[in-house]
């Protein structure tokens, strides 16, 4: 990436535009794990000021196309779901160094820690459950056949498919530990048969993908994970595992909303919630996770990514056996 990305910036957005572009203002955000994202000022000849985001898409994590993930972006926010609508896509690493998207910027938190006082100190925790809720919905009435055929799609039993692959991780590198293998055991006794209804999902629509302010959810980030026709209830489930409440855990979905307000937001804008396929992914979830922090572990150790955050991701499986032993239990609620 260059160090000054705005001479970039303001030549790409003059040639695409084609009209004269400056920009100034440039911050780079704390935002985003994996993917870099620049707030800046584009002052656009004939139109005033506009305040935009470029996500900058290294190649190495690039897990869709930029512009595969523009289009299913824009096919959600046409349905009513709350994205920061899309002003340019370049797939050109010449231009900024990597791949980009540029959005328009929509003021808020996303830093989880940070949304849970805010959502506490206003008072809205309901508001933003039902809209969090009713997003998820709106994309799942969407059908999937819409969504650009470069996105990848689930097979015709998604759950088989996906508890196979986390079979094999945990064989692979999880084969010590007795609580995974009771979680895989309870998982093949209650696994659901193929979805009757399947959807385009997110696959990361939690506390920390989404732009919380005083008056609610505002937006929903991060689509590269989107998936056509898969089983809704992956979605659902996914943002109610205990590691997205971020140590509030008396609130399943991210540590400051009730599941009645989610799924009733949810079901009001066309979604169907089942309780028993919910909380098999849940548990479903919660075991690929721990074989995801075992990767990274193990990715560490042999030497493929030398980090100490990666090292550190081993030490948390520990709080997956946990959350498997809990909700696994007799008497666990469902």
């Amino acid at each position: 990436m260059n160090a000054d990305p705005a001479p970039a910036l303001a030549a790409y957005l003059t040639d695409t535009l084609g009209k004269s572009v400056r920009v100034s203002g440039v911050e780079f955000l704390s935002a985003g794990a994996r993917r870099r994202n620049i707030a800046f000022t584009a002052e656009i000849e004939g139109d005033g000021a506009r305040k935009l985001v470029a996500t900058l898409v290294p190649p190495a994590v690039e897990i869709m196309s930029v512009d595969a993930e523009a289009a299913v972006r824009e096919l959600a926010r046409e349905h009513g779901v709350p994205v920061p609508g899309v002003l340019a896509v370049c797939g050109d690493p010449a231009r900024v160094g990597e791949p980009f998207v540029i959005s328009d910027h929509v003021p808020g938190e996303t830093v989880p820690r940070k949304v849970l006082r805010l959502v506490a100190a206003v008072g809205n925790a309901e508001t933003v459950a039902r809209q969090w809720g009713e997003s998820m919905g709106r994309l799942h009435t969407i059908d999937p056949a819409e969504a650009p055929n470069t996105l990848p799609a689930a097979g015709a039993d998604p759950a088989a498919d996906t508890l196979a692959d986390a079979e094999q991780g945990v064989h692979t590198l999880l084969g010590d530990r007795p609580v995974f293998a009771m979680a895989l055991r309870w998982l093949h006794r209650r696994q659901p048969g193929p979805p009757s209804r399947t959807a385009l999902l997110h696959t990361d629509l939690r506390n920390g993908n989404i732009i919380v302010g005083a008056d609610g959810l505002r937006a929903v980030l991060d689509w590269e994970g989107a998936q056509r026709f898969g089983d809704p209830m992956r979605d659902v489930a996914w943002p109610a595992l205990r590691m997205w409440r971020f140590r509030e855990d008396a609130e399943e979905f991210g540590g400051f909303a009730d599941r009645a307000t989610f799924v009733r937001g949810y079901e009001s804008a066309g979604g169907e919630f089942d309780l028993d396929r919910f909380r098999w992914w849940k548990v479903m979830g919660t075991l690929a996770w721990g074989v995801g922090l075992a990767t990274q572990a193990a990715a560490h150790l042999d030497g493929t990514v030398r980090d100490i955050v990666m090292a550190a991701s081993g030490r948390r499986v520990s709080e997956i056996e946990w959350d498997l032993l809990m909700q696994i239990r007799p008497d666990a609620k469902p």
